[in-house]
C-alpha cells in the first residue's frame, strides 16, 4: 500500500469542504444553523425565530440532518437540534462576524 501524496490529500479535503459548503449554499439552511450556533433549538421554535414554514423547515432540518451538520434530541413530542458539525460552526461563526450587522 502506498502512503498519499500531499495533492490526495488536497483533493479530498477539498471535496468535504466543498459538500459542506453546498449545504450552506441555502439561505433557508444558513438561517437556520445562525440560529443553532446559539443553542438547542426545538422545531417549533426554529419556526419562530426564522420565520421559514413548516413543510420548508422539515425538509431543510432533513438535509443539515442526512448530511450530518445537526443531530437530534428527543423530548417528549418535541424534537431538539443543535449544530454537530466543528466544521459548519466555525463557518458560521465566521460569516455572524464579518457580515451580521445586528450588533453593530
Amino acid at each position: 500500500m502506498t502512503k498519499p501524496n500531499n495533492i490526495e490529500v488536497l483533493r479530498e479535503s477539498a471535496d468535504l469542504a466543498t459538500a459542506l459548503m453546498k449545504v450552506l449554499a441555502n439561505p433557508d439552511r444558513l438561517l437556520l444553523l445562525c440560529q443553532l450556533s446559539q443553542g438547542e433549538k426545538s422545531v417549533g421554535e426554529l419556526a419562530v425565530l426564522t420565520g421559514i414554514q413548516q413543510p420548508t423547515l422539515s425538509q431543510q432540518l432533513t438535509v443539515l440532518r442526512e448530511k450530518k451538520v445537526v443531530e437530534t434530541r428527543r423530548k417528549g413530542k418535541n424534537i431538539y437540534y443543535s449544530v454537530s458539525s466543528k466544521a459548519a460552526l466555525a463557518i458560521i461563526n465566521v460569516l455572524a462576524e464579518q457580515l451580521c450587522k445586528l450588533n453593530q
